[in-house]
């Protein structure tokens, strides 16, 4: 934006510190008035036929839009969603199964994404299909709150499966 002696316009609508409108004026009754109250003039508008300036604290206006922004930025943030990791294991006892898998549920109820993996170590590795079962078996306890985004994959050694919430 432009201010005070950046503009170079002839004339423009002035606006006033309080929001009235002062009329027409030229730029050099614009910047006296604005000099005169202590404040800036701003070009907010700069159409061909008819460019409008107003008399403000410009430097207070460029921090309430950053503040702005920074709000907007935040519930945007908030709105996208986050994906939690949950590492499972070949030879994983059932209490640890169900712990996960609770904490998975509260986790879909509130709208977020999970992501299962499963990483195998050594001689587990010929054996991928076990994993499968596991993974597959921990969707299946989740059905009720969740759908399968992506079926699980092995890629190397480690084995993933995305689920998402129902809607």
């Amino acid at each position: 934006m432009l201010i005070n002696n950046e503009i170079n316009v002839e004339e423009l609508m002035v606006i006033g510190p309080n929001g009235e409108q002062m009329g027409t004026k030229k730029l050099e009754d614009a910047l006296t008035l604005a000099n005169y109250a202590g404040l800036d003039l701003v070009l907010m508008s700069s159409n061909a036929d008819n460019p409008v300036g107003k008399i403000m604290d410009y430097n207070k206006y460029r921090y309430e839009k950053q503040k702005k922004q920074k709000e907007a930025q935040k519930k945007q943030r908030e709105s996208n969603k986050e994906v939690k990791e949950y590492r499972l294991s070949p030879t994983i006892d059932i209490h640890d199964f169900n712990t996960r898998k609770k904490n998975a549920s509260e986790y879909l109820v509130k709208g977020h994404k999970i992501k299962v993996f499963i990483k195998f170590k050594g001689r587990q590795m010929s054996h991928p299909e076990i994993g499968k079962d596991i993974m597959l078996r921990f969707a299946s306890e989740l059905d009720e709150c969740s759908t399968i985004e992506s079926q699980p994959k092995l890629d190397g050694r480690t084995m993933v499966m995305i689920l998402a919430p129902k809607k």
